[in-house]
């Protein structure tokens, strides 16, 4: 009796499904309705809206306007409500634990100290205050029978001039719950190497980082964040696919996207985000699908929950719907997911063996044992392993 192919999995699946996820940005996030409580605690009277249903369609709105620099406008208003260390505590807190219920048992989540300072707080205070949130939000998820850890990833701004001294307050934190660095902000115009300093100093202390490259620019923004910077990942990189021509059913690969993949150079794709900011015009059509077959070493991730209206679950089922994804692909992600991560290797490798695969097995003995599932095939190395 041949094997029958693995099936589709089901909403339900997808949640349940253990998820690793790399980037994730704590500022957008909240929930509207944080959002309302804080804004009315604080004083903050410039919110669109004040009922948290309307305020996170207008969110959701603002991000579809199809242009990055639009997109960034919407973080003012979240910002402006994470400026105490009370706010920070709970955003943080609540951010661990919406990620938590939807499966995620591994996430980095990065946030820039440097545009939480308005209310009289230190870059140190900053950085505290969201590792205990983070803290928090991991004990009320075990007291909720789910299991995460929340890495932290401290990001500077491309248009500002602090990334070195946010670049020493990762190092300094290295130890206590701020797992690496990241650069973001508007990509034209700002490029990473006007950071070098920043770099320099993260690798000389062994250190790791990412940085935002490749979504609203090009292949020239790749490869500087790879040849002059020395990224560990990219942040999107989703323009790494001009780098690859496609003809008559071939597939040809230019040098950059040769040395990516190469290299394993992991992508941190975020599906509904890239949408949202032209870099793809579909689900169907988004990059993903060409890179997961060449086996680059893709991962799936949010960007921004609450202005692209989603989690890992939805980004998961508009990748099973484009693409026919079945649990080995998901599999496949989450464990490059986890071999792209920024802790100890050992700790990455227990995570795999012990909580990610035995996580998807237990979906698929479900699916075999259902009516007519009949036996299913055994993984398929790169979908068990990742790539």
């Amino acid at each position: 009796m041949q094997n029958p192919t693995p099936s589709v999995p089901t909403a339900e699946q997808i949640r349940r499904a253990p998820k690793a996820l790399l980037h994730d940005h704590l500022d957008g996030g909240l929930r509207p309705g944080t959002i309302v409580d804080i804004a009315r605690t604080t004083g903050y009277t410039e919110l669109p809206e004040t009922d948290p249903d309307r305020l996170g369609a207008w969110f959701r709105e603002a991000a579809d306007s199809g242009s990055l620099e639009r997109y960034l406008e919407t973080f003012a208003h979240t910002c402006a409500v994470m400026q105490t260390r009370d706010a920070l505590v709970r955003v943080a807190a609540e951010c661990a634990e919406d990620l938590a219920a939807d499966g995620v048992v591994y996430a980095e989540v990065r946030y820039a100290p440097e545009q939480h300072l308005e209310a009289g707080l230190t870059l140190e205070e900053v950085v505290e205050a969201v590792n205990e949130g983070f803290r928090q939000g991991e004990q009320r998820a075990r007291d909720n029978g789910h299991r995460i850890r929340v890495g932290a990833l401290l990001t500077a701004m491309r248009h500002a001039a602090r990334s070195k001294e946010i670049a020493e307050l990762a190092n300094r934190y290295r130890d206590s719950g701020v797992v690496g660095f990241d650069i973001a902000g508007a990509e034209a115009g700002y490029p990473p190497t006007r950071h070098l300093d920043a770099f320099d100093y993260l690798k000389r202390e062994n250190n790791h980082f990412t940085i935002h490259a490749g979504e609203a620019f090009g292949l020239p923004s790749i490869w500087q964040a790879l040849q002059w910077c020395g990224a560990d990942r990219l942040g999107h990189g989703v323009r790494i696919i001009d780098d690859i021509e496609q003809k008559d059913g071939e597939v040809s690969l230019g040098r950059l996207a040769a040395y990516v993949r190469d290299k394993r150079v992991p992508l941190e794709m975020c599906p509904t985000s890239n949408l949202q900011t032209g870099a793809a015009e579909s689900y169907r059509e988004h990059p993903i699908g060409l890179l997961r077959r060449l086996h680059f070493r893709v991962t799936v991730n949010t960007d921004n929950r609450l202005m692209s209206g989603t989690t890992m679950s939805r980004e998961f089922g508009h990748l099973v719907e484009a693409f026919g994804y079945t649990l080995d692909d998901m599999q496949w992600f989450t464990v490059n997911a986890m071999k792209s991560a920024f802790i100890p290797f050992d700790e990455r490798l227990a995570m795999i063996n012990e909580v990610i695969k035995p996580g998807y097995a237990e979906l698929k003995a479900e699916w075999l044992f259902a009516p007519g599932a009949g036996t299913p095939p055994v993984a398929s190395g790169s979908a068990a392993s990742g790539s």
